[in-house]
């Protein structure tokens, strides 16, 4: 890997638009910008992975970290071969995920609402939704099977595509914030909660 470094999130900021990384590791608690802030600026623009780094183990940390764009979390202390695993993870994704754009390109839609693989575009009624990949990865596996129940951990499958391990409440920060990008484009209804089982597809159809 050929790895830059920065010393404060106002750097970081300037070293990610001159280098465009393939993926980010963001420590937290850094001078000038935090980590946070250093995120949901990056966000307004790229959906790069980003690996949060946090001295903090409170779960609101995590929870907030994942609800507005990062794709990991690692607590301190952890060992730089535990932060190379998980690089290598979502880097791993990436490349599968490009892989299978090439042999299934077919686009998506249901009601309003479409997917591009080939292309990793969504779409609501015409307006872009600027996803993740893991939130791009979920609502395609739920245009892949419309009328289809999905279970948290078949979401988990679904969006990591290989063997990591995240929690129930990791998933549902990832569907919430969906929800929260297709309710700015005007619709409440695109992923409904079977209670007790999961989640499935909705109407996909603007609010009146």
């Amino acid at each position: 890997m050929t790895v830059f470094e920065a010393r404060d999130g106002r750097e970081a900021l300037t070293r990610f638009a001159a280098d465009k990384p393939d993926l980010i590791v963001l420590d937290i608690g850094m001078p000038e910008f935090d980590g946070l802030d250093v995120c949901r600026e990056i966000r307004k623009t790229s959906d790069v992975p980003i690996l949060f780094l946090s001295a903090r183990d409170d779960e609101i940390d995590r929870v907030l970290g994942l609800e507005i764009g990062g794709d990991d979390y690692v607590t301190k202390p952890f060992s730089p071969r535990e932060l190379v695993a998980r690089v290598n993870v979502i880097l791993r994704r990436i490349a599968l995920r490009g892989q299978d754009a090439r042999t299934s390109t077919a686009a998506l839609s249901q009601g309003r609402l479409s997917v591009d693989p080939e292309q990793h575009v969504a779409e609501f009624a015409g307006a872009p939704l600027r996803l993740t990949a893991i939130e791009f990865g979920i609502l395609r596996a739920f245009l892949t099977r419309p009328t289809f129940v999905f279970s948290r951990e078949q979401i988990m499958g679904a969006a990591y595509q290989l063997n990591i391990q995240v929690s129930d409440r990791t998933i549902d920060s990832h569907i919430r914030n969906i929800r929260a990008k297709l309710s700015a484009v005007n619709c409440d209804n695109v992923i409904e909660t079977i209670h007790g089982v999961g989640f499935k597809l909705g109407r996909c159809e603007p609010q009146a």
